[in-house]
């Protein structure tokens, strides 16, 4: 289907659902508002998602890994099968791949066994989880304060556009990202029903959300330690041994869920396990691959991805939390947010989705403050000035969501390209060996080749054609006649993606 009927379908469809969700709640019927809400918030994320190629940063690489960990689930490979030499300090090009953390990648290879090699059943697991981090956050903005707060909290996420392009695959960091704010997300969620109802198993599952957390992007899930604190003295009414013994079950269970993969890697592959140990703490000291910026950095990105007004919400919510600096509830937001936004900020390497598991404390501080302004307006003579803010607060945001989600632009969503390499995985090529394509990673999740940018040696093709490989190079005009004339090579001629 043509992208912009489509996206006329999706916007008509989802803005008479978000109208009807704001009209449940006048009534008190907070299960319908928040199904709606998740409904189009479903909506969005499948048509968003509805991308039939792989994203070059970073979805590409999470696709092959995951793929490969189908038949192996205990060794990630990038390179299954390395035919020339590599680096195993080069993430995009080696063989073992332990540059990220396995949960969101483990789940991705149980999605592509169960519905096959495509880019749909790849992102389903995300958008399964921003789809459930809808309810989550509704739930945790009701506990922490009430059922109108935690709805509109809710529809900010539902429609934030940096969540939906994320779990679409289409931004860097893209699912390890989701996982990571899910599980966050839970966590918290899982603290407050413990601390509210004192039943061990909740705290048991806070534990392995939080373990589950660590599995997905490392140890920046430790925020929600600070924040368990915070929940259980305000809600749990727990004595200082109680806490104490709860915190050490909690923290047991973490350990228990995320160091057995990490002594694993360091035992199995001690190479790359300690060179990836280093490389993520070089993230600190370091600007990696160009992905730097001021000291600002986050505090100017959220104008983007969360409404240019954010700074309103924030302005009012630190100064009412220094009016009152024992309001729990709004310190575990502000730990929330706070914490991570600084530490983040003081690294070198910054990129937006590194606080994307912050964007739910934002949502709620948001809405507190657009139900503050609404009761303020009531009393106040240029009512039109408030009315406006309130109306830019929620217009803002979804205005960004349609510049990423792009529902009215032309865009070409089956490229040629992943058509001709489908096609050529039809030939099913024995022990193929593909040179002179450089999307060789995406060639590599649609074939069962092995893929490389450039040409090797003359000696080394005639080798492989030796050894019973079939050598394929991709025509780009600029093949020397004597690699051309080699005995036994096929010439391709292969669409590249533009991307």
């Amino acid at each position: 289907m043509n992208n912009i009927v489509f996206g006329i379908i999706t916007i008509v469809l989802c803005s008479l659902g978000y109208y009807f969700s704001f009209n449940y709640p006048k009534k008190d019927n907070y299960q319908i508002a928040v199904l709606l809400l998740i409904i189009c918030g479903l909506v969005i994320r499948l048509f968003t998602a509805f991308d039939f190629y792989l994203h070059f940063w970073d979805e590409r690489y999470h696709a092959l890994v995951a793929k490969n960990l189908i038949n192996h689930p205990l060794i990630p490979t990038l390179y299954e099968n390395p035919i020339l030499q590599y680096d195993y300090k080069n993430w995009v090009g080696n063989h073992i791949w332990v540059h990220k953390q396995p949960l969101p990648l483990w789940v991705m290879s149980l999605s592509l066994h169960l519905f096959g090699f495509n880019e749909i059943a790849l992102r389903l697991p995300s958008i399964i989880l921003t789809t459930v981090g809808i309810w989550i956050t509704f739930e945790i903005g009701s506990k922490l304060f009430n059922k109108k707060v935690g709805f509109l909290a809710a529809f900010f996420y539902s429609i934030n556009g940096l969540i939906v392009e994320i779990t679409a695959g289409r931004v860097a960091t893209d699912h390890p990202d989701v996982f990571f704010l899910f599980f966050i997300e839970l966590a918290i969620y899982f603290s407050i029903v413990f601390a509210q109802k004192d039943k061990l198993i909740y705290n048991i599952l806070a534990g392995i959300s939080i373990g589950a957390a660590i599995l997905s992007k490392w140890l920046p899930a430790l925020i929600v330690l600070p924040i368990w604190l915070l929940i259980v003295l305000e809600f749990g009414g727990f004595n200082y041994k109680k806490i104490a013994y709860n915190f050490i079950i909690l923290v047991t269970i973490c350990i228990i869920v995320f160091l057995p993969w990490q002594l694993y890697i360091f035992n199995v592959f001690p190479v790359e396990a300690k060179y990836e140990a280093s490389f993520n703490m070089k993230h600190i000291t370091e600007a990696l691959e160009g992905q730097t910026g001021p000291f600002y950095y986050f505090f100017d990105k959220i104008r983007i991805n969360y409404g240019d007004l954010i700074y309103l919400p924030l302005l009012w919510f630190f100064y009412d939390l220094y009016k009152n600096t024992t309001n729990k509830k709004q310190l575990i937001l502000l730990v929330w947010f706070l914490v991570p936004t600084l530490f983040f900020s003081i690294a070198k390497t910054k990129m937006q989705g590194y606080i994307l598991f912050t964007s739910p404390a934002l949502f709620i501080i948001t809405a507190l403050f657009y139900f503050v302004l609404s009761e303020y307006m009531i009393i106040k003579k240029t009512k039109w000035f408030y009315s406006l803010i309130l109306f830019l607060l929620i217009a803002l945001p979804i205005r960004y969501t349609f510049e990423r989600v792009k529902p009215f632009e032309n865009i070409n969503r089956n490229p040629k390209w992943v058509t001709d390499l489908k096609k050529l995985n039809e030939r099913k090529i024995i022990k193929g060996i593909l040179f002179n394509y450089c999307n060789e990673i995406e060639a590599m999740f649609y074939t069962d080749l092995t893929v490389y940018s450039k040409i090797p040696s003359k000696e080394l093709i005639i080798e492989l054609i030796s050894k019973g490989h079939t050598v394929l190079i991709n025509d780009d005009g600029k093949i020397p006649n004597d690699i051309k004339q080699i005995n036994g090579i096929v010439i391709e001629n292969l669409e590249v993606s533009n991307q």
